[in-house]
């Protein structure tokens, strides 16, 4: 169903006037989908001056919003947005990443809000959080999505409606704020809409980045190489290392080749990429991406947030698709985890799939970075929490990570809201169905697959003993390690 829920359903009340921008924009939504609005919001209340204190707003909004910028009492830096036509419905944004600063991103938060400027477009009030320091933090990152919420109440007034949206880890993210903060009879959240995400957890969803550390450095012998001091695989680079992206995107190349056209690689190169990519099924084009995510951010989790413990293991792994399988397994390095390193970082970061508000994803099939096969995991604890009927799933044809069609967004969240608003749940061919008229708007295409359902993960990803059993962490197996000390990452 077409059109934004919040205005068909309201009684008209004063507003301020719209921009030229928006009313061009919402008007062609309504004449193609041929819906009329039936009322606003109020105007924004006004509130003491101590709280997010008004900013520019990005250029793309500086007609339609009033922004806000500010800082929260645990160091965390936010942006917030109210349209000038606000439909009265809040969208809580959780990014991606994570980013590895020691510090809160004072800028990130607003780059944010400029990329995701079609929640304001759309008239949905936007809120969210750089968080309060860089590095793995899953649970951190959802108190953070929260207080920004708390905070946008404390300043606005509570919204009609709350909608939570994480792109990537931030789709983790914001699975765990709705699992955390989106239960009890009056709970702030009404939907979460969760794209590209990150959905099979910590602690089995950087499995593939695993297998590529140790798959890569059987062929390539130079990370490290054996002049230089040793360490575990699994820490992803030693403590006190200089190494910087450049220097890893060097010996990716000396190794592989892979940034020269092919008829440039030697023999041996070509050897190399073509078994490491079919080892590992890990697409050409994010090669150096993931192995920099399996080298700079497994020395965060490892290093910084577990205490230089392993929560990752391969050592009942098999690989294939090598030209000399039993070569690879012969040579490759094996470790064990550390169970309590993997019961910190599961209880950080893994979905317990018991949430109470309706779940709405997008995800692109051919995504390079977070495997559509994340969204085979997501279902499989949603429906082993028996919570399946909370979850709608859409994937579009579209073959990136960071962004997809602004049309989809904005079908999916009205989708969402919809879904929401009137109980009935959207289905993939209804969502399709809707996105034209968004893109009458926006221009940025439609490409959702409403047939296509992505495989299971261990399609994918090679499971580790326990890893066909969905959801990784239960319910209430999250309860009682709640109850202990120390368990978790810390913020």
């Amino acid at each position: 169903m077409l059109g934004h829920f919040s205005r068909r359903t309201r009684s008209a009340v004063p507003v301020p006037v719209p921009s030229a921008r928006s009313r061009s924009a919402r008007g062609r939504v309504a004449a193609v989908a041929g819906l009329l609005a039936a009322g606003a919001a109020g105007p924004v209340p006004a509130v003491a001056a101590d709280g997010p204190s008004p900013a520019p707003c990005p250029a793309s909004l500086a007609a339609e919003a009033t922004c806000y910028r500010g800082q929260d009492a645990n160091g965390a830096f936010y942006a917030m947005a109210v349209p000038h036509d606000w439909n009265g419905s809040l969208v809580v944004h959780a990014h991606g990443g994570p980013d590895l600063g020691d510090g809160s991103d004072p800028e990130r938060s607003t780059g944010d809000l400029e990329r995701w400027s079609v929640m304001v477009e759309e008239g949905y009030a936007w809120a969210g959080s750089s968080y309060r320091r860089g590095g793995y933090g899953t649970r951190m990152a959802a108190a953070d999505t929260e207080n920004v919420r708390r905070l946008f109440v404390g300043r606005f007034g509570t919204p009609r409606r709350t909608f939570v949206h994480g792109q990537s880890w931030g789709g983790d993210v914001a699975a765990k704020v709705a699992e955390i903060y989106g239960t009890g009879r009056h709970a702030p959240y009404d939907g979460a809409l969760l794209t590209s995400g990150v959905l099979g957890g910590g602690s089995r969803g950087y499995d593939y980045r695993v297998d590529l550390r140790v798959v890569y450095q059987y062929y390539c012998q130079n990370h490290p190489r054996p002049t230089e001091p040793p360490y575990p695989l699994w820490t992803g680079l030693r403590e006190g290392s200089t190494m910087t992206s450049a220097g890893l995107r060097s010996r990716l190349q000396e190794c592989t080749g892979f940034a020269s056209p092919p008829q440039e690689r030697t023999p041996l190169q070509q050897r190399n990429l073509d078994d490491i990519l079919a080892v590992t099924r890990i697409p050409e084009r994010t090669l150096e991406s993931h192995l920099r995510f399996a080298t700079f951010t497994f020395r965060d989790i490892v290093v910084n947030r577990l205490g230089g413990r392993n929560p990752f293991g391969n050592a009942s792994v098999r690989y294939t698709g090598s030209h000399d399988d039993a070569a690879l397994n012969a040579g490759v390095e094996r470790f064990s985890a550390d169970p309590a390193a993997t019961r910190d970082l599961s209880f950080d970061s893994d979905v317990t799939g018991a949430v109470s508000v309706p779940v709405l994803t997008m995800h692109a099939i051919d995504d390079p970075t977070a495997f559509v096969e994340h969204e085979a995991a997501y279902r499989a604890s949603l429906e082993g929490a028996h919570r399946g009927r909370l979850l709608a799933q859409t994937f579009t044809r579209e073959t990136e990570h960071s962004e997809l069609s602004t049309a989809e967004y904005a079908a999916a969240v009205d989708a969402l809201a919809d879904w929401v608003r009137t109980g009935r749940k959207p289905t993939p061919a209804s969502v399709a169905a809707s996105c034209p008229a968004f893109d009458a708007v926006y221009g940025t295409g439609c490409f959702f697959a409403p047939d296509y359902t992505p495989r299971p993960y261990a399609s994918r990803v090679r499971p580790r003993p326990g890893g066909l059993h969905w959801p990784a962490l239960s319910a209430a197996r999250e309860r009682v390690l709640g109850r202990l000390p120390g368990v978790g990452i810390a913020p």
